[in-house]
């Protein structure tokens, strides 16, 4: 299903923003790990070589041979809210969307030439509408930025590395790019949340459609601000130990944690840069071309020293210590590991007179 008349747009009071660039919603992180991505040993001969060789007529054939294809005809509301997340982030030729029978709640942008948008009936189950329209427009904003092409390729690779976890070094080097892939994914992901704000234009709706992610369909029993709580504690808490855990523990997901993806959007939604956005203010893909790459590499760095500098999570403290100079490293490591002082009267190690670490 394509369409660049945008006929049957449903009515809205929703601002619209013609021409927009996905660089007005996307996550410094999200263009951080695309390009250290493209800078990893192999990535660009593997890239080359899949795109010629995956079989998307094939998944083409496959969602619409045993899924419903969104349309005037099927999922009628779904087709009403897509053609509107295109409306208003003016993405003129409207991608096919279908519903697949799936218990659990996901929804993906996948495709090679053009983008397919493929949701899962338990996701459709458990939102509300308003919900499902900043999922929709999460979807779209994939789409736009060109998350798709990338997407496929990390789906067929991570279905190829378990095809030959026999073969020792071949899987090793399949893996690392999977790794680096789904690194780069986990972002996109709060760039995308970003877009699905902009389509729902309801900061309510979609937290209550991250809480449902979460914890299901039980909304009477949650609540917002003790949800962003969990994202808050989890962020601070433990010491180093538990921050080599939260690394293991996301390395293998494709998607960040729930209450994190959360606290971000809430983070963004409530900035002068998404006020600036709906005001009309807004880099436009007539000015891609002429975007300095220099300008992107500098803000993302920005962005990973202020992440730093005023993260609560241990490791990223005991880096923000170190970056500003502030002294005996392996004291810090013993007493952030410990919870220990590391020396006698609390002191942790020998220092000068000035209360410095001596030579």
């Amino acid at each position: 299903m394509t369409d660049s008349s945008h006929e049957n747009v449903p009515s809205r009071q929703r601002r619209r923003f013609p021409g927009i660039s996905s660089r007005a919603y996307e996550h410094p992180a999200d263009r951080s790990a695309l390009v250290a991505l493209r800078k990893l040993s192999g990535f660009d001969t593997v890239f080359k070589a899949l795109s010629g060789l995956l079989p998307e007529r094939s998944l083409r054939l496959l969602f619409l041979s045993d899924s419903v294809r969104v349309s005037d005809a099927q999922f009628a509301h779904l087709n009403a809210m897509l053609r509107d997340a295109c409306y208003i982030l003016d993405l003129e030729k409207v991608p096919a969307m279908y519903v697949t029978q799936d218990p659990k709640p996901n929804a993906m942008c996948i495709g090679l030439d053009e983008p397919i948008i493929v949701v899962t009936t338990g996701l459709v189950e458990l939102l509300d509408e308003e919900e499902m329209r900043a999922v929709v427009g999460h979807e779209v904003g994939h789409a736009l930025s060109g998350h798709a092409v990338y997407r496929t390729v990390l789906l067929f690779l991570t279905s190829l590395a378990l095809k030959i976890a026999w073969i020792p070094l071949g899987n090793v080097a399949i893996m690392a790019i999977v790794t680096a892939l789904r690194e780069w994914f986990r972002k996109s992901e709060l760039s995308a949340d970003r877009a699905g704000l902009l389509v729902g234009q309801d900061l309510k709706a979609s937290m209550r459609g991250l809480m449902k992610i979460a914890g299901g369909n039980h909304l009477h029993e949650m609540n917002v601000d003790a949800f962003l709580e969990q994202a808050e504690e989890y962020e601070a808490g433990g010491d180093l130990r538990d921050s080599v855990l939260k690394i293991l523990n996301v390395l293998p997901r494709s998607h960040p944690f729930t209450t994190v993806r959360a606290a971000e959007l809430k983070k963004w939604g409530e900035s002068r840069d998404y006020q600036r956005i709906m005001d009309g203010h807004y880099p436009r893909r007539s000015e891609d071309k002429d975007t300095s790459v220099t300008d992107s590499f500098r803000e993302s760095a920005s962005h990973y020293a202020e992440s730093v500098r005023t993260s609560k999570d241990p490791l990223m403290k005991l880096v923000g210590d170190i970056a500003g100079g502030a002294g005996d490293l392996g004291g810090k490591l013993r007493d952030r590991f410990t919870g220990g002082s590391g020396g006698p009267n609390g002191a942790s190690g020998p220092t000068g007179g000035d209360g410095r670490p001596t030579d």
